[in-house]
């Protein structure tokens, strides 16, 4: 039975599909193929998500409350789409210490759902996040300096094919680390709601699947 002092290790995120984590996990074998040598922990490929908030551990008995805070969020919201692209590392000055892949939000959908989710949460006694939203997927943590640089430059120059994807609920995540890595358990999810247009061709024609 759980106690007052129980935490869970919380993040809300959106799951990638499998076809495009396919593709990130393609450009990781090659990174890797390539320098063997550099000592990195690289995301598995049902680890690689979008997330939006981390919360680090919360009391157990918040959860609910952050459950709810993302329904609210997620509410009314139609589905929208994304594009992975770009490759780059942070810091963006000096030693590397994360490869990323970055996330274009043309429609800014993706920023007005962030932007929500925080202000629900701060109702729900949560803190917001004081850094500027930047999405993207992180793909390694570089664990020493050696080889780092010329890795982060191989990863710049391989670069990831642009590829658009559609985003249909919100996940809230729980994360519980072990010496073989983190393992994620979906606490709840939250679908959007279909577009108008798509809407429309869903109801026009009964063999129709509106993702075609």
């Amino acid at each position: 039975m759980a106690n007052s002092t129980d935490t869970w290790r919380m993040f809300i995120a959106i799951e990638l599909p499998s076809e495009v984590r396919a593709r990130l996990a393609e450009h990781i074998q090659s990174l890797r193929k390539a320098m063997p040598d550099v000592r990195a922990s690289w995301t598995r490929e049902d680890s690689l998500h979008l997330t939006l908030k981390f919360l680090g551990e919360i009391p157990m008995a918040k959860v609910e409350a952050l459950s709810l805070a993302a329904g609210t969020a997620a509410r009314a919201r139609n589905r929208f789409d994304l594009v992975v692209g770009d490759c780059g590392a942070f810091p963006t000055q000096g030693q590397p210490r994360v490869l990323w892949i970055g996330v274009e939000d043309q429609s800014g959908k993706l920023a007005r759902l962030h932007q929500a989710l925080e202000n629900e949460c701060v109702q729900a006694g949560f803190a917001r996040e004081t850094r500027p939203f930047n999405p993207h997927l992180t793909i390694a943590r570089l664990r020493q300096p050696h080889g780092s640089r010329k890795l982060a430059q191989l990863h710049k120059q391989i670069g990831f094919l642009s590829e658009p994807f559609a985003v249909s609920e919100l996940l809230v995540i729980r994360s519980e680390l072990s010496s073989e890595g983190s393992r994620y358990t979906v606490s709840s999810r939250y679908a959007f709601e279909m577009t108008p247009d798509k809407l429309k061709t869903a109801t026009s024609g009964r063999h129709r699947d509106f993702w075609n």
